[in-house]
């Protein structure tokens, strides 16, 4: 029997077993003054940077109760955001007017991928969606094995969607008829989450819960390289969790991932062949800007590491154990949302903090959105934010 390991941030770690959740002595008692895992308390800050909110409006109920981590996505001076009991909105990006609104009477798990004019969305209890990006009318729906935690990505001859259960499904762009399958064989325990499958041209880059990094033919499914980006160690399942289920980045052909337990790592996507890594365990994903690459650490250091791989630029630990996500480049500045619904603001340059606010109380899982200056935040609660950020006057 497979066993999962459910992952709220860095916070909760569960084990589910068919009938129910058992604690993990050590690791799920956070109330506990002496664990060291706990979040540290928020200390004052001299704010530089002040966050003006640009306009707000809620999509259903956000993340609903599934740990789910529902992305928005921009095009063509729309944003497009999904939430877990099936409402999807079309917002002006400039003013967060409603284009249009449809309820998919679906609950929605993973979401929202965009091409052209077609918008791409998974379900809790197994599909995927194509919609129809100026109107939301559903073109199609196609039956996957499982789960959809993430994106699904198209390129006009594709679908390609990851399920929870290790597979990743290639489907025909026109019709959503599955064209093939590939299976990673799962390990016996995971943390709950998939990355968001990659397509550069006619490759499609999915990593897994086994630790690794593959690069396959879009079109057939057949796999081209395959690449390590941690490997299992220690006796118990728990000390050989090495999931890849953050956000993966792309720059060039350079991929950059991280792993829980393991490393980040800089990929050619030519070959497969890995460029350098460095040990870091995350679940949140990776970034780029400024010549850096930034990770979230499980236990809140914030890292800048020089994209040659030659160190590291920065490391910010002020935010110890406070289940942080993906770094997200804004302007100059690194936008990092905490389980508390606060966003941390961070110089890119040497890693200060030096601004917060608090768009949703509930939290922030979702991956953030930047379009210059301005910062998009969709929270936990269904909250969808555009926050314009500016140096305060002296």
């Amino acid at each position: 029997m497979r066993a999962t390991v459910t992952r709220w941030s860095v916070l909760l770690l569960c084990v589910f077993a068919l009938g129910g959740c058992s604690t993990i002595k050590g690791w799920f008692e956070i109330d506990d003054d002496e664990d060291p895992r706990q979040p540290v308390e928020l200390e004052k800050i001299e704010q530089t940077v002040k966050a003006k909110r640009l306009w707000s409006t809620g999509v259903g109920d956000g993340q609903g109760e599934g740990l789910y981590r529902i992305e928005p996505v921009m095009g063509d001076g729309r944003i497009y955001a999904a939430s877990a009991d099936g409402e999807v909105k079309a917002l002006e990006v400039s003013s967060g007017r409603r284009i249009w609104d449809v309820d998919l009477e679906l609950p929605i798990s993973g979401g929202v991928g965009l091409y052209g004019d077609s918008l791409f969305l998974g379900a809790s209890d197994g599909f995927v969606m194509r919609l129809d990006a100026g109107s939301g009318e559903i073109l199609w729906r196609a039956a996957v094995t499982g789960e959809v935690l993430a994106p699904p990505q198209g390129n006009g001859k594709v679908v390609v969607a990851q399920t929870y259960d290790g597979k990743l499904h290639g489907l025909d762009f026109a019709s959503g008829e599955r064209l093939w399958t590939y299976d990673s064989n799962m390990p016996v325990l995971t943390i709950r989450g998939t990355s968001t499958p990659i397509l550069q041209g006619n490759r499609v880059i999915a990593s897994f819960s086994n630790g690794r990094v593959v690069g396959f033919d879009a079109a057939t499914g057949a796999m081209e390289w395959e690449a390590r980006v941690a490997i299992p160690q220690g006796r118990s399942e728990i000390e050989r969790i090495v999931d890849v289920d953050g956000t993966m980045a792309m720059l060039g052909n350079e991929l950059f991932a991280a792993s829980y337990q393991g490393f980040v790592v800089s990929i050619d996507t030519n070959s497969g062949r890995k460029l350098w890594e460095r040990p870091v365990s995350s679940v949140s994903g990776v970034s780029q800007g400024f010549g850096n690459v930034y990770v979230s650490d499980e236990d809140g250091t914030v890292i800048a590491f020089l994209r040659t791989g030659q160190g590291q630029r920065w490391t910010q630990d002020a935010l110890g154990w406070r289940g942080l996500g993906r770094p997200t480049p804004v302007s100059s500045y690194l936008a990092v949302a905490d389980f508390e619904g606060y966003v941390h603001l961070l110089s890119q340059v040497d890693g200060s903090i030096v601004g917060r606010f608090r768009p949703d109380s509930d939290g922030v899982r979702a991956d953030m959105l930047s379009d210059g200056n301005v910062l998009y935040v969709f929270g936990n609660s269904g909250k969808l934010q555009a926050y314009e950020l500016s140096t305060t006057s002296r």
